[in-house]
């Protein structure tokens, strides 16, 4: 999109692009009136002994966090300090970012908001096929499928522009313990909606693949060729399948085994077929296994790498893609190389001119950093980027709690979000139409975001703020170059030969809008589509991974009867922090809400409209009331963008996938109480 004045005013115009074909949700065209919002933060702010957060001069305000870092780090060691990045940071900034920690900070402890998002299907990617990009192939391959199940997602909220890929003469299948919008578009075009309880998709998953195999669909000799020669693990995956039978998915959740076999004969007479997962399939204790399962459905049927077929992940933010590829990630270095291997430290090391020895190892994930924060072994102070966990993370209360404790807490953000209200030090910085770098979409295409209007008197960039910290703490201003270009460059020299290899991206090709899909290695025209002659696993072949159904950490009873599950609406986004400041997005959707089936409310003794209490084993949140006819009757759903009594993360559950540290927000516990 673009943005040019209107009427002294800063307006969104769409551009006519493959992914969104000129269109905008309402978040995009509203998007402009951010950028001189009333709240908007113009100069630091650092909190006096009276507690109130007052102005301060950027001298001032960089002095005092430098100092205070210095500080701990001499009495505590490095780890005392810790930072907290944003997959809605540009490439460069998330680059530095990483970069910060390591060599000025010298800190391990360094994860990002994305650990929420897609982690679980990042692991379960580089499982399978030993790379992971969101979507291995263009958006627009969407077009031509015959059959695409959509796992999880709800894009006619979440990513309204994407709907023109997965609708027309296409069958969409939704699977979603909700009647979300998408569900009733794939019900209006003959598609179908598989409505399973909350927690039980793997389950699911397992069903569909044993009515598969146990019909003969997977027998073709396309199948049966593609399996013997593009895969590993088929005979190990097909044993765990044999207790899987479809009576037994039913049971668990919900999907009648007559929808499940409609499902897979869909699938099967395809031409040409999609696998896609969201939040919904990943968002849980057993994330990585729950879309490996969806995965293996998908390698079953010969999808991945195949012309017009394939599995991919939608991501769920602005970068969420490139924001997970350049170091931010507490257990990853830049290019998607391994903060564990010897190798790519070495590599690491020596574009950055420090010894391999220097670099600190894996810290925590983001949901156990933040749960050690101000703990005797944990850090003493976090710097945060681009996000707002007292809203977005799990057991949101206790995180709020957890930097309370801390020693300092610095926050950089262009409004006072509510861990910006918290922060000892706020650093206002500069708005996505302010400031030029590079995302990455969800397809792995590099697009250059272009400034549009200069940042407000007073407002640094994010590569300002970095810049100017390092060298308070000792390290030299061209080590962190404030100029997006400049990082580019040095981007472009670590993620050389790495999985995400960036080394042919040059300004000048960004600027003449060529098709860059990662990896682009020097001289390369990129790579639109992956894995069409081999996977990214040293033999070329993609891995079935055998997996099984556990349950949610916790399950309904007799106290707290109901699943609790979270998720986005169309106006709002991620914490709401800045779409709850447009008046527009917050006229549609004010205040917190509860989704429930009326039968489930009045047995609660809850009407239409009214205020509930909706308490799980972590807390309780206040919430109207709606009526939702096609909801289960076990389940309410809650958006979590609200703050206060309405912060829907306060009653999830921090419970951690193992593989991924993605945390379980899709399942909780949960009781309705009247007031």
């Amino acid at each position: 999109m673009t943005v040019v004045p209107s009427g002294g005013r800063p307006a969104v115009i769409p551009r006519d692009f493959p992914t969104n074909r000129g269109g905008l949700c309402q978040k995009g065209w509203t998007s402009a009136e951010l950028l001189d919002t009333p709240g908007r933060l113009r100069s630091p702010l650092v909190r006096r002994p009276d507690g109130e957060l007052a102005k301060a001069s950027w001298d001032e305000a960089l002095d005092y966090v430098a100092a205070r870092i210095s500080e701990l780090r001499d009495t505590r060691g490095d780890d005392a300090v810790a930072v907290f990045g944003s997959g809605a940071l540009t490439n460069e900034k998330a680059y530095l970012l990483g970069k910060f920690a390591r060599i000025a900070l010298r800190t391990s402890q360094i994860d990002y908001n994305g650990r929420f998002c897609m982690s679980a299907a990042a692991t379960a990617g580089n499982r399978a096929f030993g790379l992971d990009r969101g979507l291995p192939f263009p958006v627009t391959d969407l077009d031509d499928s015959d059959v695409i199940i959509l796992a999880g997602a709800n894009p006619a909220e979440t990513m309204p522009p994407l709907m023109s890929h997965l609708t027309g003469n296409r069958k969409l299948i939704v699977v979603d313990p909700r009647r979300t919008p998408t569900a009733d578009v794939a019900l209006r075009r003959g598609g179908m909606h598989l409505q399973p309880a909350p927690g039980t998709d793997l389950a699911l998953a397992l069903g569909l693949l044993h009515i598969a195999w146990t019909y003969g669909y997977l027998d073709t000799e396309e199948r049966r060729g593609y399996r013997e020669n593009r895969t590993r693990g088929w005979d190990e995956t097909r044993q765990a399948l044999t207790g899987w039978w479809p009576e037994r998915a039913e049971r668990l959740t919900g999907v009648s085994v007559a929808d499940m076999r409609q499902a897979v004969h869909l699938l099967h007479t395809a031409r040409s077929a999609h696998v896609l997962t969201g939040r919904g399939a990943e968002q849980h204790s057993k994330g990585t296994d729950t879309v490996t399962a969806w995965i293996n459905l998908a390698l079953a049927f010969g999808l991945p790498g195949t012309p017009g077929s394939g599995y991919g992940c939608l991501t769920g933010q602005g970068n969420g893609q490139g924001g997970r590829e350049h170091g931010q990630k507490a257990d990853q270095l830049p290019g998607y190389r391994s903060i564990t291997s010897a190798e790519d430290r070495r590599h690491i090391a020596s574009i950055w001119g420090v010894g391999e020895r220097e670099l600190p190892g894996p810290g925590r994930s983001a949901t156990e950093l933040l749960s050690a924060l101000g703990a005797e072994n944990g850090p003493r102070a976090l710097l945060v980027f681009g996000a707002n966990p007292v809203i977005s993370a799990p057991r949101a209360r206790r995180v709020a709690d957890r930097l309370r404790r801390l020693d300092l807490l610095v926050v950089a953000d262009s409004v006072l979000s509510e861990t910006a209200a918290a922060a000892d030090v706020v650093l206002p910085v500069a708005q996505w139409a302010e400031e030029a770098g590079t995302m990455t979409s969800l397809e792995g295409r590099i697009l250059r975001r272009r400034q549009a209007i200069p940042p407000p008197a007073g407002v640094r960039t994010d590569l300002e703020v970095i810049q100017a910290l390092a060298v308070r703490l000792g390290r030299q201003a061209r080590e962190f170059p404030d100029d997006p270009d400049a990082v580019l460059a040095e981007l472009r020299e670590a993620s050389a030969g790495g999985r995400a290899d960036y080394s042919g991206v040059t300004p000048e090709r960004l600027a003449a809008e060529e098709p860059l899909y990662w990896p682009v290695p020097q001289g390369s025209a990129g790579t639109p589509r992956l894995f069409t002659d081999r996977f990214a696993h040293p033999d070329g072949k993609a891995r079935f991974v055998p997996v099984g159904h556990r349950d949610a950490a916790e399950l309904p009873d007799a106290e707290y009867p109901l699943f609790g599950t979270t998720g986005r609406i169309l106006q709002h986004y991620q914490s709401g922090a800045q779409t709850r400041r447009v008046p527009e997005l917050s006229a549609a959707a004010p205040e917190a809400f509860v989704e429930v089936h009326p039968d489930t409310a009045r047995h609660a003794g809850l009407a239409e409209g009214t205020l509930a209490r909706i308490r799980s084993r972590r807390g309780s949140v206040l919430a109207k009331v709606r009526f939702v006819p096609a909801l289960r009757t076990d389940t309410v759903f809650l958006p979590f963008h609200f703050p206060g009594d309405g912060a829907a993360n306060a009653l999830t559950n921090p419970a951690l996938d193992p593989l991924s540290g993605m945390p379980e927000f899709k399942v909780c516990a949960v009781r309705l109480e009247t007031l």
